[in-house]
């Protein structure tokens, strides 16, 4: 007796919200088997686990584990008995005989996460403690997140119940994951802004050599008559707000401006550019923060001169957008979100090393200026028209019901589902009082909006799937049994950590880090205006940057924040 899921799309292609995932379960019988139900689920859960400072009185084996999950999504459906087989006969258990069984089942991914309205899985490992309640945030739905084996993950997947009446029967089950791409926020209107990260820097001021004593001529004074070394601003720019797409190039500018009355010339030496995330976790009152990194263009030796043969006197210079145009964000790149206790933001690291030349010849003094910024990473997967109209056309303060209902018929008794009493605000304060129902709410201080809106108060249910082109998204998993267990079940003697995780899962974390491609083709880009045009050949590959890894330790030993920074080996260079 077996049961698997066929699904009728792809399941490497990521789904997003509004879609539709359709498919079949299988059920094989060799022999006559009784069933009661079989239930087809389509869940979203978001999965932490942080281990607390070790107290001076505990063992070293006897270190707390905070373990946090949250149901994102949860949608159930039976696929049999069908209706007209329970109103034609009030049998709880069917018998079926030997054979091949296809149940077709349809489910829609909402636009928004539902699991504030739903009570807590670990509820029922209280045991009669006090329960404890857990900070909610009702946005879209996240992506699919891996690459924290025991630390972290977002997982989506289908799974399929097959309920036996006998107790002595375990029940069958079978469980198929999903990747999940969500829709971008509405981008805002395009205002002809710029968010901008600049620095200033002056070369240093190279000693001179000292002139050999002569017999019959006085000795000159060359450390006066030393020009005075320029002085460099070096800006990158993003279109207001800083947003960034996914399998994109990024829409960058980067200004070289010579300041002062030095008339020497700037020389682009070294260009650099590096995503980075920061993904914060939080379970319960336990908060670490994991750093990775994507190094989208990486370029050494340019020698490229910052000069127009045809105006001698301009002092401001655009660098070519060939050094990173070509090369768009990887795809395991997730875009940015918020969800209950996962969190996911980036930065974008931009290093640009400048030397110069006078009339005295090639100084040998490298200037290495790095540039941080803030950025929003969006997934590219377009809202669709009817939904932004809906949002546009809102009353501000209009509230929508939910359009996806979840009624008690729809769910078994026996199965997880959500209480129809719950209060829809969330809660951001961890309490432990049990959280007040219905008419007990206090009244609390109206919150402004958020910027951009939340989706749902505009969600309705007659609108169509996002009909545009789908962006790859590889969730980088890990070789390994699951760091999070949910199918195995052991007695209740077990610790709360060893019933929830596997006990073969590391619990040790791994930064993801993927590295781009470089360029390797010429730099020829013309610029109207005062912007020179920079012909040059190809430019050598950057050899392999020497990094020392410097990891910061808070005093809580769980907010831990891993950072490298560069060293150059090579003598002349330095980095402000």
């Amino acid at each position: 007796m077996s049961v698997r899921i066929q699904l009728d799309q792809d399941p490497s292609v990521p789904y997003t919200n509004l879609d539709f995932i359709s498919g079949r379960v299988l059920l094989a019988l060799p022999s006559d088997a009784t069933i009661s139900t079989i239930n087809v689920k389509l869940e979203a859960e978001s999965r932490t686990r942080l281990m607390g400072p070790q107290q001076p009185y505990e063992r070293a084996d006897r270190k707390r584990a905070e373990l946090e999950m949250h149901k994102l999504l949860y949608i159930v459906q039976a696929v049999f008995p069908s209706p007209e087989m329970q109103d034609g006969a009030g049998n709880s258990q069917y018998t079926l005989p030997a054979g091949q069984y296809a149940y077709p089942f349809r489910f829609k991914f909402p636009i928004n996460n539902d699991c504030s309205k739903s009570q807590s899985l670990l509820d029922d490992l209280t045991l009669g403690m006090a329960r404890v309640q857990f900070r909610h945030v009702k946005k879209t739905l996240p992506p699919s997140l891996a690459g924290f084996p025991g630390l972290a993950d977002i997982k989506y997947y289908v799974k399929v119940t097959v309920v036996r009446p006998k107790f002595y029967q375990e029940n069958l089950r079978n469980r198929l994951d999903i990747r999940f791409m969500p829709v971008e926020d509405p981008r805002p209107p395009d205002r002809h802004e710029e968010t901008f990260a600049r620095r200033e820097q002056q070369f240093q001021r190279m000693p001179a050599l000292p002139e050999k004593k002569r017999l019959f001529r006085k000795a000159s004074n060359s450390a006066a008559t030393q020009q005075e070394p320029p002085t460099v601003q070096v800006d990158a720019r993003l279109p207001s707000p800083a947003i960034i797409t996914c399998h994109e190039p990024l829409p960058l500018r980067v200004l070289v401006q010579r300041l002062g009355d030095s008339d020497a010339t700037i020389v682009l030496s070294t260009f650099q550019v590096e995503l980075i995330a920061y993904t914060n976790v939080r379970a319960h009152d336990l908060t670490r923060t994991e750093v990775g990194s994507w190094v989208l263009v990486s370029r050494a030796n340019l020698s490229m001169p910052l000069d127009n043969s045809n105006d001698k006197c301009q002092n401001e210079w655009k660098l070519p957008s060939k050094l990173w145009n070509s090369v768009p964000l990887p795809d395991s790149v997730a875009p940015s979100f918020d969800t209950c206790n996962i969190s996911r933001r980036y930065e974008l690291d931009i290093r640009v090393g400048l030397s110069y030349t006078d009339a005295s010849g090639v100084r040998p003094e490298l200037v290495v200026l790095p540039l941080r910024m803030a950025v929003k990473v969006y997934s590219g997967i377009r809202p669709p028209p009817e939904l932004l109209g809906r949002m546009a056309s809102r009353p501000q303060g209009q509230h929508v019901a939910p359009i996806f209902p979840r009624t008690n018929q729809q769910m078994p008794s026996n199965e997880y589902h959500p209480n129809p009493d719950m209060p829809s605000t969330p809660t951001h304060e961890h309490s432990a009082q049990p959280a007040l129902m219905g008419s007990q709410l206090a009244p609390q201080p109206d919150i402004p909006d958020e910027a951009p809106p939340s989706y749902e108060d505009a969600m309705a249910e007659d609108l169509a799937p996002v009909d545009g082109p789908r962006r790859h998204y590889n969730v980088s998993e890990a070789e390994q049994p699951p760091a999070f267990n949910q199918e195995r079940k052991l007695g209740l003697n077990r610790r709360e950590s060893e019933r929830l995780f596997s006990s073969t899962g590391s619990a040790k974390p791994r930064r993801s880090v993927a590295a781009g491609a470089s360029l390797s083709s010429p730099i020829r880009e013309g610029d109207s205006g005062d912007l020179i045009d920079l012909n040059d050949g190809p430019a050598p590959e950057l050899p392999a940057r020497v990094a020392t890894g410097k990891r910061e330790i808070s005093r809580d030993e769980n907010s831990r924040r891993t950072k490298t920074e560069g060293q150059y080996r090579d003598q002349g260079i330095r980095e402000v």
